[in-house]
């Protein structure tokens, strides 16, 4: 039943002109700015400490970010407006050549994404602008969420893969067919994580973009969308770069995890306003807290 009652919301939504959906977006993201005060906090705190800002700064990133995160809220919803012949007019590809020399090599492509702006509308970008996207996918509380997230990614065209189940052979298939397999990976990475150090601090890391860029000899490709100022998105396709085999599995899965790391760091730092500093990404202690940066010896 709640997943019909989403279904209604999201169809109301899409039929709204999108400078409509823009400013219901930014009043949520004001009121979501006043009244969900741990998050907001949290986020104050980790921009504090991690960016060095004074707490004033902080305040005005974190207010900018829910910001963001309103008008984001509204943008998905929005998502079934989105089609071949539109998509341009929302999300600008930047260096699509970059991308279609490393689509060009046959061995599939491990896409490096973070939830950064509109991470829904990225993917939704890609596909729509005809590349052959596939992603794993994070089960998130409750079914009838599940199911309205299902629907919109599989209606703009990518195929989704759950982690954690059997899908992860269907995963390897497609990369074997020279599809693109995404990665969000910014994540806390638990336990099974690669910790590497990130915005000052060492942090568990996904070890899954790195696997896979190992198993196939695929290029990682970090895309990330950003929010332009004048309107709709722009996203930035950095340049392709390759898992190196040592012969040393421990130290090259780690210094691969800490380059696509460094590379989401700067990312970071350039758009500071348009990444979710609430998340828990330094949730699991460092186990070799005083011990020094592994594979720095």
């Amino acid at each position: 039943m709640l997943y019909w009652v989403y279904r209604c919301i999201v169809k109301i939504v899409s039929l709204l002109p999108y400078s409509l959906v823009l400013a219901i977006g930014r009043l949520l993201g004001a009121l979501y700015y006043l009244l969900i005060k741990k998050q907001v906090n949290l986020a104050r705190s980790a921009i504090c400490e991690h960016l060095a800002v004074s707490r004033e700064e902080a305040g005005k990133i974190t207010k900018a970010m829910c910001r963001n995160i309103g008008m984001t809220f509204m943008e998905i919803l929005y998502m079934p407006a989105l089609n071949a012949a539109n998509i341009r007019q929302f999300v600008k590809i930047e260096r699509e050549e970059a991308l279609r020399e490393a689509i060009a090599e046959k061995k599939g492509v491990v896409v490096l994404a973070i939830h950064m702006d509109n991470w829904e509308w990225l993917g939704a970008a890609l596909s729509l602008y005809g590349y052959p996207l596939t992603s794993f996918i994070k089960k998130q509380p409750g079914e009838s969420v599940n199911r309205i997230l299902e629907y919109l990614r599989t209606k703009v065209g990518i195929e989704l893969f759950t982690r954690g189940t059997g899908e992860t052979v269907a995963a390897a298939r497609a990369m074997k067919k020279g599809k693109m397999l995404g990665f969000i990976a910014d994540q806390d990475g638990g336990r099974d994580g690669i910790f590497v150090p990130f915005l000052g601090t060492m942090a568990s890391t996904p070890a899954g973009p790195a696997f896979f860029a190992q198993k196939f000899k695929a290029p990682i490709v970090p895309i990330f969308i950003v929010r332009d100022p004048g309107g709709g998105h722009k996203t930035i396709v950095c340049d392709k770069f390759y898992y190196e085999d040592t012969g040393d599995q421990q130290k090259d899965m780690y210094n691969c995890t800490r380059k696509m790391t460094g590379i989401v760091e700067g990312i970071i730092r350039r758009y500071p306003d348009n990444w979710l500093w609430f998340q828990r990404r330094w949730n699991t202690p460092y186990p070799g807290a005083g011990k020094g940066v592994p594979g720095d010896a």
